[in-house]
């Protein structure tokens, strides 16, 4: 009781509540623009919180990330257009709920599942934490570098049917922040003589190339589009009365939603597949998925806002992120010296309660704006689209530079930015590439630290959970040989 009521301290201020509030209602905004997303505008946003303290600027960043799939259910449901990746599976049976006339119903019910999902993921995170604060001190070097390890697995293996190209980017992402003074003996690699790479290359910026200016190249080569939507009439507030006869459904999918969001590089999508094959196999009407079934609506957007409350539990316990808003999210910690691991939960819990109490008021404010102003919301659907990569254009080139005031950090984002329009428009993933910057500079200094304490190898296995994450790493391995020579036999 008493790490509540603390936690309730750090965040009952001005600067904190604003910092929710304007996160909150911005990330719906966002998440509602097609093409645009919480990772554009994370990365966009991102220098700006360096000079907030970090529960302001967090609370901010984790706004825009809880709100945004909201949001994104909006063209989804109205103009089978998702908002975000992630809510293409809510577009099989919110757009055909709209084409017979039940949009107001599709978006009520929407709402209400996004909100049971993330308040459900909330309540188990928030129980959880003391378990952590446990089990966290436990995490040594070793323990760490092989959950670092396991996390590159699991987002190079979560890549079906482009595993090679992810493992090709995260090895392309360990190379590059590999570049520059080496951390221990402060000697020069891979600089090739060249002053500019001494100091390496800056995750923000390298994030703001490939996700922001990125995305802006490829919206203005595009032809400009304006989306037009039908105005919803009468109130939003049936579905929460709705969602009653699917609570079992809802249910499910927010456990899956947190499971997998607990998972380093699988997520929402994972989470979402999960829950809506159970709610299809489980369902009386499995004939009505895919052609506006509610079931199918509710398994899939309570799974995805299940996930970033979950995602947050890597990263604060262990300082790994298991994708790329978080691995933006842990450059904050760092500018303010605040480094995510055991020690954050040990001596700092009720920094960590108050985040996950941020998340509970913020999806509380997010119902609150949708049930109110949907209608209004519709306008942002029909910015044009080359109006919009130039304004995002734009603000990546000022974010970057008032970083360092440098202009080859433009330069260099500039080029990332080249690099991730081509990326996508080949479409190969751009995460593997930022989480094995970070997972990499992870694993270097821990296997480094750990070595210095290690003579042989089963040495480095010798403790509990060290050979509990090597026997994962091991299985994982086996179980994907196991299912492509499946596939490969199969041919």
């Amino acid at each position: 009781m008493d790490i509540i009521v603390s936690a309730f301290e750090i965040l009952l201020r001005w600067d904190v509540l604003i910092a929710l509030l304007i996160g909150s209602c911005g990330g719906v905004i966002i998440g509602a623009i097609p093409g645009v997303g919480p990772a554009v505008a994370i990365a966009i946003i991102l220098p700006a919180t360096f000079s907030l303290e970090p529960i302001v600027g967090l609370t901010l960043l984790l706004g825009i990330y809880g709100s945004a799939m909201y949001g994104g259910s909006i063209p989804a449901i109205l103009i089978n257009t998702p908002g975000t990746p992630v809510n293409a599976l809510t577009t099989y049976d919110g757009f055909p709920m709209t084409k017979r006339g039940e949009s107001r119903r599709a978006l009520s019910l929407a709402y209400s599942a996004s909100f049971f999902g993330g308040v459900f993921s909330i309540l188990c995170l928030i129980f959880l934490s003391p378990v952590l604060a446990i089990i966290a001190p436990m995490f040594g070097s070793r323990e760490i570098f092989l959950a670092a390890l396991l996390g590159i697995i699991l987002v190079i293996t979560a890549h079906r049917g482009q595993m090679f190209a992810a493992a090709m980017m995260a090895s392309l992402g360990i190379f590059i922040q590999a570049i520059g003074m080496e951390p221990i003996k402060y000697s020069k690699r891979f600089t090739f003589d060249q002053s500019w790479l001494t100091g390496g290359f800056n995750l923000i910026v390298v994030v703001l190339g490939l996700f922001a200016i990125s995305q802006a190249i490829l919206l203005l080569v595009q032809k400009d589009k304006r989306e037009e939507a039908v105005k919803v009439e009468g109130g939003l507030f049936q579905g929460l009365k709705e969602l009653g006869k699917h609570k079992r459904i809802a249910s499910v999918a927010s456990s899956f939603g947190v499971m997998m969001g607990m998972i380093p590089g699988v997520g929402e999508f994972t989470s979402q597949f999960l829950s809506y094959t159970y709610a299809q196999r489980s369902s009386k009407t499995p004939e009505k998925f895919g052609k506006g079934s509610t079931e199918g609506l509710v398994a899939s957007e309570a799974a995805n806002n299940a996930v970033p409350a979950a995602a947050m539990i890597p990263l604060l316990a262990l300082g790994i992120p298991g994708e790329a808003l978080t691995a933006m999210m842990l450059s904050v910690f760092y500018v303010h010296n605040v480094i995510p691991g055991p020690n954050l939960f040990q001596n700092h819990l009720d920094f960590v309660v108050a985040l996950y109490i941020s998340l509970l008021i913020l999806n509380i404010l997010v119902l609150i704006f949708l049930l109110f102003s949907t209608n209004s919301l519709l306008k942002v659907i029909q910015i044009p689209s080359r109006f919009l990569g130039m304004s995002i254009l734009i603000l990546s080139f000022v974010g970057v530079y008032s970083l360092r005031n440098s202009f080859t950090d433009c330069a260099v984002a500039a080029g990332f930015g080249v690099f991730g329009f081509i990326l996508k428009r080949v479409n190969l993933p751009i995460v593997p590439i930022i989480l094995g910057m970070v997972l990499g500079e992870i694993m270097e200094g821990k296997l480094r630290t750990s070595m210095m304490k290690v003579k042989d190898p089963i040495d480095f296995i010798n403790r509990p959970i060290a050979f509990i994450l090597f026997t994962l790493i091991i299985l994982v391995i086996l179980l994907q040989v196991r299912t492509l020579w499946k596939s490969f036999k199969n041919k």
